[in-house]
């Protein structure tokens, strides 16, 4: 079958835009073969600085001829009707129908419809030239004369050439005949712009492939990356230095040449005293080049590896000269901010965050970073870190966000912060905290395991959730503006692969009342109570922190509960002074319900920690089950009770101990709805009369007992081992015994029996949330 040659010469796209191009590119095509009912036997798109090109093999030569049948109205029905079903159908007259009988419904017109199908060549040229002025492109532009007349054509780059082919592999192709804002399409194409920029003809993929290659283009963006790639590892071995990979830089490189050409250049040893991050990020974000490493010391060599476009006469030494000059110049400048910034202690950067707000209603980053070290300093006994340590970690963390290196290489804040912690003594895990508080920031980002590093991480990241919690910036759908579900899940991270047993609900707790306790302490500093009688300061000195939630900024009125009831009275008589307070801290003295949004903070966790185990394989009912027991805040106990559970109920017993739960608690939904009371009382051992009633009610009393105590012990397994012990128990009693009985107190006393059922398993989970 024929094979579709597409290329879309232009000036250089974007090296971000062509990837993404190149797909669309297939997409639209091949969608809009398949819409014309042209299946195709496969498809394949590649990018290059200048042409988008699409190869598409096996398309049928022409659509299938059509055949329809449509239905009309009744026999003898409206003339309207009629007419409206022959211009429909396109029958001159009725007589051209055929009827169809059906005895119900009575007898219809029938048309039957033949549409030939066309040919594909006429197709692709009604709908490539569409698909060439609707590409959706991030940004477009428009060009020469031709941009001011209407409907000219948008394009990411000026639009030169069309190259469209459509034929068998054996014959002469044809060409799609079609054009573009005055471009027609045709078989002439262009190599490498400097080194064969003569027009080339091409007539099917594999002819455009290989013309392109003897002029000096290579089509496949992997294959240029595999050149890039292997000359260059090639070119730093030769010189006894190893490459260090960057894909996202490689896949930059590859986007930016046509022809590659491998290159190595040197800068001045004295820069060495750089960081090596900021060496590489210099070279890379200014130069697009590579740096090597010293394979001796683990340290970077003064060489990097440059991708040329061009095959130059003098084997590429002014190139790198060239770069030579840039990079010397970058890492010039990077130096002297490097020295630059360690004349200055990070401590001594603090003040300047008292000017930077975080949020508008969070306050300034001086605030957050108050909030951090204090909320850092109580989670540091609780996994295990050194609180002073911690709290010098929180307190510095920050600061080389102010630091001329990070202010140009934002990529590499946090790691600065470590060094410069270094450059002034600071401990080796305070420095560490200064770079590792920033993970995991993603799945693949691993986690720190220095416990400064980890308390001051928790810090940074509850206090993010909770503060816009507490201003109702929650994430909604998709949109997720200040990543709070990546901040939940590297709370989780943090907890579970460091085996910290910490509750949930406390850490909140804490955060959500040194933030707001924090915010009063500054309302009085700020303030000083200034205007206010001694005696009302002192007062007022020795209740702010009980009102702090209570106070309406709008009313200037408390309406909590918290404190000595005669501070109310006290906010009556100055209520202009609070509203002033207010409107400085609007987030922790403003009307807010602490139980209730801690609650439902709490419940995003364990939305977040649904997604990771179900990532991991866990089914997120099992999480339901274990956290609707209640209480159920510490993660690593809840991962615990998760895996266990998976694997009980992977076993027989645990399927149908599973079963009988279901039923039992089925039943008792029903007969509760029926009688609208609960059957929660303990049952009488008198009123049993079967042998299965007191084996069910012993073996209740027995696995309780056990399971509890395994419970109590944190051994899960243990508790789910005493749980299959009911099963038999369970088994028996719905086998043999009838649970509405016709005398109401054994009814009763039997219901109540199947709620210890309910109430025995919940030790362990609520199995009425598991599904199955």
């Amino acid at each position: 079958m024929p094979d579709l040659l597409l290329e879309l010469f232009s000036e250089e796209i974007p090296a971000r835009m062509q990837a993404k191009a190149a797909e669309d590119l297939r997409r639209m095509v091949t969608d809009k073969l398949v819409a014309e009912g042209l299946v195709y036997e496969g498809a394949k798109a590649f990018a290059t600085p200048r042409r988008l090109a699409l190869t598409v093999h096996g398309i049928p030569a022409r659509q299938a001829d059509l055949k329809e049948e449509r239905k009309g109205p009744r026999v003898g029905g409206a003339d309207a009707a009629i007419q409206g079903f022959l211009k429909a159908t396109g029958l001159s007259s009725i007589e051209e129908a055929t009827i169809q009988r059906d005895p119900k419904k009575g007898d219809f017109y029938v048309a039957l419809i033949e549409k030939p199908g066309r040919a594909t060549l006429d197709v692709l040229a009604e709908m490539l030239p569409v698909i060439v002025r609707t590409f959706p492109w991030p940004k477009s532009m428009r060009w020469g004369k031709r941009s001011e007349r209407p409907g000219a054509l948008n394009w990411v780059r000026p639009l030169h050439a069309i190259t469209a082919t459509f034929g068998l592999e054996t014959e002469e192709p044809d060409v799609v005949s079609f054009a573009v804002d005055a471009i027609e399409a045709g078989q002439t194409t262009y190599g490498h712009r400097f080194m064969a920029p003569a027009p080339i003809s091409v007539r099917r993929f594999e002819d455009y492939e290989a013309k392109l290659l003897d002029a000096k283009v290579v089509l496949d963006p992997d294959r240029r990356k595999d050149t890039i790639v292997t000359d260059a590892k090639q070119l730093a071995f030769a010189q006894g230095f190893e490459l260090v990979e960057d894909q996202v830089l490689l896949d930059e490189v590859a986007g930016l040449v046509e022809w590659p050409v491998v290159l190595m250049g040197s800068f001045d040893p004295e820069y060495l005293k750089v960081p090596g991050e900021v060496i590489r990020a210099t070279i890379r974000n200014n130069q697009k080049c590579f740096v090597v490493r010293d394979p001796k010391t683990g340290g970077l060599a003064p060489k990097f590896i440059l991708t040329a476009n061009i095959e130059a006469s003098d084997g590429g030494k002014t190139i790198i000269a060239g770069n030579e000059r840039v990079i010397r110049a970058r890492l010039s400048d990077a130096k002297f901010f490097y020295e630059t910034d360690l004349k200055t202690k990070l401590e001594d950067r603090l003040p300047k965050f008292e000017q930077i707000v975080f949020h508008e209603k969070l306050g300034t980053q001086a605030a957050r970073i108050a909030r951090i070290e204090r909320l850092a300093a109580e989670i540091a006994p609780l996994v295990g870190a050194d609180a002073a340590k911690t709290a010098r970690a929180a307190k510095l963390a920050k600061a080389d966000l102010l630091t001329e290196v990070v202010g140009e290489f934002p990529e590499v804040q946090g790691l600065m912060g470590k060094y410069y912690a270094l450059a002034q003594g600071e401990d080796a895990s305070v420095a560490a905290a200064c770079e590792e508080h920033y993970k995991p920031q993603g799945p693949a980002d691993r986690v720190p395991t220095d416990r400064v590093a980890v308390a001051v991480a928790l810090a940074d990241k509850l206090d993010t959730l909770v503060g816009f919690w507490a201003i109702d910036e929650k994430p909604t759908g998709s949109k997720d503006p200040y990543a709070l579900r990546r901040a939940a899940l590297g709370v989780i991270r943090l907890i579970l692969e460091n085996n910290s047993r910490i509750s949930m609900m406390r850490l909140i707790h804490v955060a959500v009342s040194i933030a707001a306790s924090h915010e009063l302490e500054l309302i009085g500093k700020i303030a000083s109570f200034e205007g206010l009688p001694s005696q009302q300061r002192e007062f007022l000195e020795h209740n702010r922190i009980p009102f702090m939630r209570g106070f309406s900024a709008e009313t200037g009125v408390t309406t909590g509960t918290h404190g000595d009831p005669s501070f109310f009275k006290f906010v009556w008589f100055y209520p202009e002074f609070f509203r002033e307070v207010a409107s400085k801290f609007p987030i922790w003295i403003q009307e807010y319900n602490p139980p209730e949004k801690d609650r439902d903070l709490l419940s995003f966790f364990a939305d977040r920690l649904k997604v990771q185990l179900r990532e991991q394989g866990a089914r997120h009912d099992l999480v339901d089950a274990v956290f609707a027991l209640g209480g159920q805040d510490d993660l690593l106990m809840v991962v615990r009770r998760v895996e266990a559970l998976g694997k009980f109920l992977e076993t027989d017993d645990g399927k149908n101990l599973l079963a009988g739960t279901k039923r039992a608690s089925n039943i008792l939904a029903i007969e509760e709805k029926k009688d609208k009371r609960k059957f929660d009382g303990a049952p009488d051992p008198a009123l049993y009369k079967l042998d299965e009633e007191k084996a069910l009610a012993k073996a209740i009393g027995e696995v309780a007992a056990e399971a509890g105590a395994a419970v109590a012990k944190e051994d899960f397994a243990a508790a789910m081992h005493a749980m299959a012990k009911l099963r038999p128990a369970v088994d028996a009693f719905f086998d043999k015994v009838k649970v509405n009985d016709d005398d109401a107190k054994i009814r009763e006393n039997r219901l109540k029996l199947l709620n210890e059922i309910r109430s025995a398993t919940r030790a362990v989970a609520d199995f009425s949330k598991i599904e199955g």
